[in-house]
Order: structure tokens, then sequence, then C-alpha cells
């Protein structure tokens, strides 16, 4: 589920990002919004896959989740990139 929640926030990371710019006042609050979603899904996914790595009892391929962990992380440091790139470039052009 963690690598879900950052993969969404991925995706929404690169719609606002690949959104154009000046599109007036709603545009402006729907890139802002979409980029602290962005933000949040990606911590969401790094806070819950960290602490499933944390926890795990053996190695990859053991069925504890390692792997879905670590990719829940990578994904989510993505989100969370993607998210900050975003909302800088919105404050810039906003």
């Amino acid at each position: 589920m963690a690598a879900l929640v950052g993969l969404l926030g991925t995706v929404n990371g690169g719609l606002v990002l690949a959104r154009p710019t000046g599109q007036g006042h709603i545009g402006t609050w729907a890139r802002r919004n979409g980029a602290v979603t962005a933000l949040v899904a990606g911590l969401i996914a790094v806070v819950v896959g960290g602490s499933v790595a944390a926890t795990a009892d053996g190695g990859l391929g053991t069925g504890n989740g390692l792997g879905g962990a670590y990719v829940a992380m990578l994904v989510g440091l993505i989100a969370v990139t993607l998210g900050w790139l975003a909302r800088s470039r919105s404050r810039r052009t906003g």
C-alpha cells in the first residue's frame, strides 16, 4: 500500500510539473495543492516503507515485504522531489 501511495504521489507531482504555467488564479491554486499532495503522499510512503523495512524479519525474498518497503521508499523519495520542484515552481511563477 505504501508503494501505491508513493506511486500516486509521483504521478501527481509529474502531472503538476507537466501543466503549463500561467493558467490564472485557479491554475496556480491547483498546481500548489497538487504539489502539496505529492509531498504528503511521498512522505507517507517513505515513513511507512521505512518502518516496514526496520521491522522486517529476514531478507529479500522471504515474504516479509522488504522489497515492497524499498520500492515504497524509492517511489516516495521521487514523489517528494517532484512535489518540491512543483511547489518551488508554483511559488516562482505565482
